[in-house]
């Protein structure tokens, strides 16, 4: 049977206000369309307020001062926070049991901390360390000398280079990819892009040019209650470190290269790359699919908008969109000129024959 709560309990435990409570008992949470006789249906917002008036449920959470006929209500001045509670509340965390499944292989040199559990096929390499009550799902890898911390959870597939250091009840997802090598290389000639830096052109390609790849020597340190989303990939440095400031959640399929370092408490949404040798302040938002070029900072607080192109370092509390990124109210006051700029447009054409007709004048009169 699935976890049972009374309305009582459920308000007490967001510290919430419960009016009109009855003997419903609560099994799970839903939007109240979605919504049965057992369900919390969370009104978070004016749509799902609304649809209060639709919902089969016999209690629901709403803002603080929401209180409606028919319908339990528990009454919270920060929703969003109480229904983080309450799915934590409701969780099932992945299947994982203490100990060393058969199928794991683990270094003999490995250091293995209390209540750790290994799933299938993980690998465990030479000198490693895993803190204590960490869960390692199947399929995970951790290199030599990787130390990772107390109470992690890293799902299957979540790949962990030499040397990384991972700090305590951090969570990586499916696939992520940690301490892969930087993208660092060089030619034994000026390249196109050296030559387009300084001169502002490309002069040709050189046909026996020769990449030579620049080895990584510095590592990944991630800090305390960082959490890693599916398929990310974070570079080790190339002499340095890359570094994830603490309590930073970084979504699912993000690049950030290497010699990085992300400051505490930052939020980076899919799809964003942050090019190598970035520095990102702390408790930064990088929305959606924006791209950074490397070797530029951006102070801490800023907002970096979907899809912007960010070409060069920006302060504290910068909020950035376009590509190129500029402070949002420079792109608004851009905007406002292409629209007066339309307007114009459609006024000279109106007068063009005017302004053509007087420019012949003008000529004719000349030759005079």
């Amino acid at each position: 049977m699935g976890k049972v709560f009374s309305q009582e309990e459920i308000s007490q435990f967001v510290g919430g206000i419960l009016t009109k409570a009855d003997e419903a008992k609560i099994t799970k949470v839903a939007p109240p369309l979605l919504a049965d006789e057992e369900t919390l249906a969370l009104a978070l917002g004016e749509e799902e307020i609304e649809n209060l008036a639709k919902t089969k449920a016999k209690c629901a959470l709403v803002p603080l001062g929401v209180n409606l006929d028919g319908i339990s209500t528990i009454e919270v001045e920060r929703p969003r926070l109480a229904m983080m509670k309450l799915l934590n509340l409701f969780y099932e965390a992945p299947d994982s049991t203490i100990g060393v499944h058969p199928s794991a292989i683990i270094h003999p040199d490995a250091k293995i901390g209390k209540d750790v559990a290994i799933g299938p096929n993980v690998v465990v390499s030479r000198g490693a360390e895993i803190g204590d009550g960490t869960k390692l799902l199947a399929n995970v890898y951790i290199g030599k000398f990787a130390k990772l911390g107390k109470n992690c959870l890293l799902h299957p597939g979540v790949n962990i280079g030499d040397f990384i250091q991972i700090g305590n009840n951090c969570i990586l997802h499916h696939g992520a990819s940690i301490g892969a090598d930087g993208f660092s290389f060089v030619t034994e000639k000026p390249d196109n892009i050296e030559t387009a830096r300084k001169e502002g052109e490309i002069k040709g390609g050189k046909a026996d040019q020769k990449v030579f790849k620049i080895p990584s020597l510095g590592s990944v340190v991630i800090e305390d209650d960082v959490e890693i989303g599916a398929n990310t990939t974070i570079d080790r440095g190339t002499i340095e470190n890359t570094v994830i400031g603490a309590q930073t959640k970084i979504d699912n399929l993000v690049m950030i290269g290497h010699n990085c370092k992300v400051g505490k408490a930052c939020m980076i949404v899919s799809q964003v790359g942050i090019a190598g040798s970035c520095t990102i302040g702390d408790r930064v938002v990088i929305a959606g699919q924006a791209g950074l070029a490397d070797h530029i900072s951006i102070g801490s607080d800023s907002i970096i908008l979907a899809q912007s192109g960010v070409t060069k370092s920006h302060p504290e509390r910068s909020v950035l969109m376009g590509a190129p990124a500029v402070p949002r109210k420079d792109f608004l006051k851009r905007l406002k000129y292409l629209s007066e700029a339309e307007v114009m447009v459609q006024k000279y054409k109106k007068y063009q024959h005017l302004l053509e007709d007087y420019e012949k004048f003008l000529n004719e009169d000349a030759k005079i």
